[in-house]
């Protein structure tokens, strides 16, 4: 059961409905506004057939109160209660989590918030890109000329994924009890957990990552380079082992490896740049095939740097095929995803309202 919009939540109930959990989505009467995020697959939003395939639809009016008691009948029933509206919003309707688990003892709910329940930023609206800049992303994310923003909603993912994963940590915990939980999730903190290495390097260092483009800023060499025929690859080297290699089998220059500025990452990484115009010296007499044949060769870790136009003929993708209103879209499949290839239906609006009423007007 999910009152839920946006992206973080139906991320996480997504997940839960790819397991085969049967799940509720409650709309509001004009509906999720992800829905009209855009309409680029034949008239729906890309973000609201992502997530949202697979799900039954209800609308409900929770100012209502013959509709949060049909939600109340609903949520009895249930394993898991999500949802993702302002702090103290379903506190506010009597319907907060401290309430529903005393009156559910079995019940697992999970609020999913910006900044959290507590706290001076309690309040504070928040979107993903307010976020990858709160937590300093954005600051480490770009070119050196200026910060950037991560091109896909970042937070909301790693909140989504933060939540489903408390859950079934929970489900697992109550299995152990018979007493269900009560989840708190934020966007803030989610992200905030995912920049454990730049604020170890701040506190312990004294700087934080600085932006270095397609480059990593804590291994060298690990970035794009170009080749003599304007070809671009994606060059990583993870240990001296693989350097010496790189410096034998691409470079033909295997003395590089013992030159002291270069013979360990911490030098390559401070050395970046002297490093890189050797390496340049040599890539430019050669042609993209030539370098990714090398590589090959000696075993080193290398990628293409793809457009999305490139990545959506990837041979590596798999699909799972959902059906919408204005017939069947392939999606890609969801990681380790073994089920069937079929990822369900898109629901309109209020679809399934009259058959949940009929379902569940009890009490």
């Amino acid at each position: 059961m999910s009152v839920e919009q946006a992206v973080a939540a139906p991320l996480c109930t997504s997940k839960l409905a790819a397991a085969g959990a049967r799940v509720i989505k409650v709309e509001r009467s004009e509906g999720d506004f992800a829905r009209a995020y855009d309409s680029v697959v034949n008239g729906e939003s890309a973000y609201f057939i992502w997530l949202n395939h697979g799900k039954e639809s209800l609308v409900l009016d929770l100012k209502d109160s013959a509709d949060r008691k049909l939600l109340l009948n609903i949520i009895g029933g249930a394993d898991v209660f999500v949802q993702n509206l302002a702090p103290g919003a379903t506190g506010r309707l009597g319907l907060g989590s401290e309430f529903l688990s005393k009156q559910f003892p079995e019940l697992v709910t999970c609020d999913i918030s910006g900044y959290g329940e507590t706290g001076p930023y309690r309040d504070m609206k928040a979107y993903d890109l307010l976020i990858q800049c709160e937590t300093g992303l954005a600051a480490i994310t770009g070119s050196p000329a200026e910060p950037g923003r991560v091109g896909v909603s970042i937070c909301d993912i790693a909140c989504g994924l933060s939540a489903y994963s408390r859950i079934l940590e929970a489900l697992i915990e109550r299995d152990q009890t018979g007493l269900g939980s009560r989840v708190q999730v934020s966007l803030f903190g989610s992200l905030a957990d995912w920049m454990n290495v730049p604020y170890l390097h701040q506190v312990f260092g004294g700087q934080a990552p600085q932006r270095v483009g397609i480059n990593h800023p804590s291994i060298a060499p690990y970035g794009a380079y170009r080749t003599g025929d304007d070809g671009t690859v994606v060059i990583g080297i993870q240990n001296d082992r693989e350097f010496a290699r790189f410096c034998d089998i691409i470079c033909l220059m295997p003395e590089l490896a013992s030159d002291q500025r270069f013979a360990h990452n911490p030098g390559r990484v401070e050395n970046r740049q002297q490093l890189d115009r050797v390496i340049d010296s040599v890539l430019v007499k050669i042609t993209k095939n030539e370098l990714m044949d090398r590589l090959r060769k000696a075993s080193i870790a290398f990628g293409s740097l793809n457009s999305v136009a490139e990545f959506a003929q990837h041979p590596q993708l798999d699909f799972l095929t959902v059906e919408t209103g204005a017939g069947f879209v392939d999606i890609i499949s969801p990681p380790g995803h073994t089920g069937s290839a079929s990822g369900g239906r898109i629901p309109d609006l209020g679809e399934h309202s009259e058959k949940i009423r009929t379902e569940f007007a009890k009490g």
